[in-house]
Parts: structure tokens; sequence; C-alpha cells
């Protein structure tokens, strides 16, 4: 029992240090964090086999420097196929802004011609059976047959010349419009097609340096799914937090200075955010003494002249 009492001692004493030492550092004006730089997740936009993994981790790179080189044999089958698309539609307009070739419109003039010379020998022709019907003297069969030769030669006529006034008129307003619309709408689709193909091969969206690869070379991904991963930006920045006590004396734009582990001097921050609600309890739910211990996620830039410290470094930062 003694034995007990003396272990239940020593926990009491250890769980009021504990709080001691909680409160003293919200109260102390030090923010602790670590040195971190924008996260950004590069995607795939298809389901794909990785090709060519260009960049090993680690490396720094500039944006738009291919990452992740996804299988893209279909889809370059595709552009070819919408850049065909285009040249059919630019034929067919240039086609309807031209007009008739000079020698549809000669063919069609002839065929007039040869419509007109039948039309007059067929009505040479009628002529004659016209005078009998009218006597009598000639069937009703053989007057029927050289009237029908006649009004047929006539007919052909008419849509002789019709043709030649379309050819003569040349193209309407509206067919070149429609012919214009469809070059549009095949070029918009080659459009498309291109950007599929450049997304398929996924590129740095920013400066920064190459922190992970999900996926490996040869493995299918997944669509939205991310296959790299980078850290934005020259110079990292603090995200620390800050204790309550003093959340009212920082603000976006205030100057501090920041001490990285193993870097002698401080460094000088420039506070870029700093959230107005605690990341622990809320406040309403903690009394006074307990609202002490609450904490506001900040964050601070370095200067480009700390570029080359790394990322997760622990930091700490004197608060007004």
């Amino acid at each position: 029992m003694k034995a007990f009492r003396t272990v239940l001692l020593s926990l009491s004493v250890f769980c009021v240090a504990v709080l001691l030492a909680a409160c003293s550092d919200s109260s102390s004006g030090v923010a602790l964090g670590t040195l971190e730089r924008d996260r950004v997740a590069l995607t795939a936009t298809a389901d794909e086999v990785i090709t060519e993994l260009p960049v090993p981790r680690g490396e720094y790179v500039s944006k738009g420097t291919v990452l992740v080189q996804l299988d893209n044999r279909a889809q370059k089958a595709e552009v070819e196929r919408r850049v065909a698309e285009v040249a059919l539609a630019q034929a067919n307009l240039d086609e309807k802004r031209a007009g008739p070739r000079p020698e549809d419109i000669a063919q069609a003039r002839a065929q007039v011609a040869a419509s007109q010379a039948k039309v007059v020998e067929t009505e040479t022709a009628f002529e004659p059976f016209a005078q009998l019907e009218s006597t009598g003297t000639t069937s009703e069969a053989k007057f029927d047959v050289v009237l029908s030769a006649r009004d047929v030669a006539r007919a052909e006529l008419a849509k002789n010349q019709e043709n030649l006034n379309e050819l003569l008129a040349g193209s309407r307003i509206e067919d070149i419009q429609k012919a214009e619309a469809e070059l549009g709408i095949a070029e918009a689709n080659l459009k498309f097609a291109e950007k599929v193909l450049d997304d398929l091969s996924v590129k740095a969206s920013r400066d920064g340096w190459l922190d992970s690869l999900p996926w490996n070379l040869g493995e299918r991904v997944t669509s939205g799914s991310p296959v790299a991963v980078m850290l934005a930006g020259d110079a990292p920045y603090a995200r620390v937090y800050v204790p309550e006590p003093h959340r009212v004396k920082v603000k976006q734009g205030d100057k501090l200075m920041i001490q990285v582990d193993s870097v002698d001097d401080p460094i000088e921050g420039e506070v870029r955010w700093i959230s107005s609600d605690p990341s622990f309890t809320p406040y309403y739910g903690l009394n006074e003494d307990d609202r002490a211990r609450l904490m506001y996620l900040a964050e601070v830039q370095l200067p480009d002249s700390a570029s080359e410290l790394p990322t997760g470094v622990p930091v700490q930062i004197k608060l007004p």
C-alpha cells in the first residue's frame, strides 16, 4: 500500500508539472513550428500507363518541365484524325467560296444547247401530226408519242437551263456560312484533342522541387490520382502556432524574427496569413484559464535568401 501511494504521488506531481509547462509555453511569447513549402499535387487526366519518369525525386525543376509521361499513342491517332477533318472542312469551304469551275459552266452550256436542239427537233416532228390530228387523219397513239417526245425535250431544256443558271449564280451565302461553321467545329475538335494529348505529359505547374512520385514506371494510373507532388516556391515559410494570449498582437504583414534550428542568426520573415479560428477546442467551450492554451495557425514567409533551407526543420518565433 505504501508503494502504491508513492507511485500515485509521483503521478500527481508529474501531471501538475505538465500542466504548468503547458501554461508556461502558451504564455512564453514563443510560437513553435516547422519550415514548409506549398505542396502541389499534379494528377493524371486519363487511365493510362506511365511510359517515362524523366526527372528523379529531389530535383529542382522549372515550370513546364515534363515530370511524368503517360501513354499517348491512342490520343496521337485521335489528333491525326481531327487534323484530317479540318483539312476536309477547309477544302469544302474553299470550294464553296471559289464557286463552279469554268469547265462545269461550259459543260452546262453545252447541255442547254443540246436540249434546245432537241426541242426544235421534236417540235418540228410534232407540227405535222398536230395538223393531221385536227382533221382526224392520224391515230391517237402516234399523236401521243410525238406529243410526249416534245414535252420531254422541253422539260429537259428547262432542267439544264436551271442548272446553268445555278452555276452562273455561284455559291449561296448560306452554303458558305454552313461550310465556315463546319470548319469551326472541326478546328475546335482538333484543339480539344491536342489539349488532351498535351495533358498526358504531366508538367510542373510552378518552379520547385519534385518531392514525390507515387506511381512507378509501367503502372497504369487511375484518372484523377496524384502522379507527382512538388514543393513549390523558392524560399520556405514557417508554419507556427501562435498562443491565444498573443493572437491580438500578430497580424498579416508583421515582421517577425525566426530562429531556425542549426542556423546561428535569426531570419526576419513576414506574416502572410494567420487563422481566425483556433486549431483546437473552440473558445466558448473553455474557461478563462483554458482559453490561454488555444493556438492559432500562422504562416510566416522567409526571404529569398533562405531558399536553400530544407522543409521540415523546426523553428521558433519570438512574438511581440
